[in-house]
C-alpha cells in the first residue's frame, strides 16, 4: 500500500464546510489559498461550536480537583449542579501540575462552560499566562478542557464528538504504534507482524534513528529494518516511520531516499521538531508525506507549517495543544489546502478516548490513527465511545480511595 507525498495532497474526503471537493492541489491553488485572510489566527479562531444552544442555562464550574488513584493522575470538574466530568491525566501533567493549579483552575473556576471556546483563548491572555506559552501549559489547559466536554456530554447525555460537530465515523481505522528501538529488526518485525496478524491492522509505524541522535547502530538498525519490514508484511501493510527527529537535513533525505524506495506512507519528524527550515528542505526534496506537530502548541506556528509546507500531514496532540478546540482549528487550517490531519496518541483506553472523538468528526483524518497496540483493536480499527461525554464509565466507589493533590 502506497501512500505517499502525493496521496497526502489529495482530497478525497469532500469537505462540504471547508469548501472542498475531491482534487490535487496544485502549486497554483496552494498558492491562492495561502494568500487568502482565512489564514489569519484570530479569524481561525472564529466560533467553530453552538453549546449556548444545546445548554439553554448555565453551567456554571465550581470546582476542578487533580485526583491520584492507583499511580495514576485524574482531572475532575464539578458543575454548581453537581454534574461531574472526568478525564484520565497523560504522564506529562504530574511534572507540571504547578502551572495547573495555579495559572488555569483558578481561571476557569466559577465561568459558564459553555463559554469553553472563548475560555480556552483567554486562559492564554489572562495575566502574564501567556510567558508559559508551551507544550507544558497547553497540556495543562487541555485536561481541564476535556474533562469540561466530558461534563458537558454527560449533562447532554451525548458523546463528546456530538458536542464538537457532526459525528462522521464511529469506528476508527488505526495503525500499530511500536514505541521502541531497542530491539534488533529481526525482533522487532516479527513483534510486529505478529500484532498486525492479531489485530486485523492494515498499518503500523516502526521507530528508526535514535530519537534526537543518529549514532552508527541507529543508523544500521534503520537500514537493516525496513527493507525487512516490508518485505515481511507485504506490499499490503502501510509502513510508517517516526525518527523522532533524528536527523539532519541532509541525512534525512538520504533515509527519506530508501524509505520511498520501500513506499513508506509517511516520514514523521525526519528533523529535531523545532528545525522547521532544515524539516522543510527534507520535504521539498522527497516525494513522501512529510509529517510532524506532536509537539508544537502554538496556533501560528501551525498555521506557518501548513502555509510554508513544512509537513504535509500536521499531528497535534490531543493533549499537547490544548484540547479539541484548538486541534479542531489546526484541522480547519489543513482542510483549506487540502492537507489531512492525523493525530499524535500512542495511546489505549481512557487517554485515548480524546482522539476517538476526534476523529469521529474530522472531515479531513488521515488513513490510519495512531493507537498502541491492545485488544480494543478488531479488524484494524477501534469503536468510538458511545456512552455520554468521553464515553469511560468509573466505579463511583473508587473515587472515595482518591487522593486530591
Amino acid at each position: 500500500m502506497r501512500i505517499d507525498r502525493r496521496a497526502f495532497l489529495k482530497t478525497s474526503f469532500g469537505i462540504v464546510a471547508a469548501g472542498l471537493t475531491s482534487r490535487s492541489w496544485s502549486r497554483v491553488t496552494y498558492a491562492a489559498a495561502r494568500r487568502t485572510s482565512s489564514f489569519s489566527i484570530l479569524r481561525n479562531t472564529s466560533p467553530m461550536l453552538n453549546l449556548h444552544q444545546v445548554f439553554t442555562s448555565p453551567v456554571k464550574v465550581k470546582a476542578i480537583e487533580v485526583l491520584r488513584l492507583r499511580g495514576g493522575y485524574y482531572v475532575r470538574t464539578i458543575s454548581t449542579d453537581g454534574a461531574i466530568g472526568i478525564v484520565k491525566a497523560n504522564s506529562r501533567l504530574p511534572h507540571i501540575l504547578s502551572l495547573l493549579k495555579h495559572l488555569v483552575i483558578p481561571y476557569f473556576t466559577g465561568k459558564d462552560a459553555r463559554d469553553l471556546e472563548s475560555l480556552v483563548d483567554g486562559v492564554y491572555t489572562q495575566g502574564s499566562n501567556y510567558k508559559y506559552a508551551g507544550m507544558p501549559f497547553w497540556n495543562c489547559v487541555s485536561h481541564v478542557e476535556l474533562s469540561l466536554f466530558d461534563m458537558l456530554g454527560r449533562i447532554a447525555n451525548q458523546p463528546a464528538g456530538a458536542l464538537l460537530g457532526k459525528v462522521i465515523r464511529r469506528e476508527i481505522p488505526v495503525y500499530l504504534s511500536s514505541l521502541t528501538r531497542e530491539t534488533t529488526p529481526e525482533e522487532e518485525v516479527e513483534r510486529v507482524r505478529e500484532s498486525l496478524e492479531k489485530r486485523g491492522a492494515k498499518a503500523a509505524k516502526l521507530k528508526i534513528g535514535g530519537r534526537m541522535k543518529n549514532r552508527p547502530r541507529d543508523a544500521e538498525r534503520t537500514k537493516r529494518l525496513v527493507p525487512l519490514a516490508r518485505n515481511t508484511f507485504g506490499d499490503d501493510i502501510a509502513i510508517y516511520v517516526d525518527s523522532n527527529g533524528s536527523y539532519t537535513a541532509s541525512e534525512a533525505i538520504e533515509v527519506g531516499r530508501m524509505l520511498e524506495e520501500y513506499n513508506a506512507g509517511f516520514f514523521e519528524e525526519p528533523c529535531p521538531w523545532q528545525e522547521y527550515e532544515q524539516t522543510k528542505r527534507v520535504a521539498d526534496a522527497l516525494k513522501i508525506t512529510i509529517a510532524g506537530g506532536e509537539q508544537d502548541s502554538s496556533l501560528a506556528q501551525f498555521d506557518s507549517m501548513i502555509r510554508h509546507r513544512i509537513v504535509d500531514l500536521v499531528q497535534p496532540d490531543l493533549y499537547y495543544n490544548g484540547g479539541f478546540i484548538r486541534c479542531l482549528r489546526v484541522a480547519r487550517m489543513a482542510a483549506k489546502v487540502g492537507m489531512q490531519i492525523t493525530p499524535h496518541s500512542p495511546k489505549t483506553g481512557p487517554e485515548a478516548a480524546p482522539m476517538l472523538h476526534f476523529a469521529s468528526v474530522a472531515p479531513n483524518l488521515g488513513p490510519h490513527q495512531e493507537y498502541r497496540p491492545s485488544n480494543e483493536i478488531r479488524n484494524g480499527r477501534v469503536k468510538v465511545p458511545t456512552g455520554s461525554g468521553l464515553g469511560i464509565n468509573y466505579d463511583p466507589q473508587e473515587w472515595r480511595k482518591a487522593e486530591i493533590v
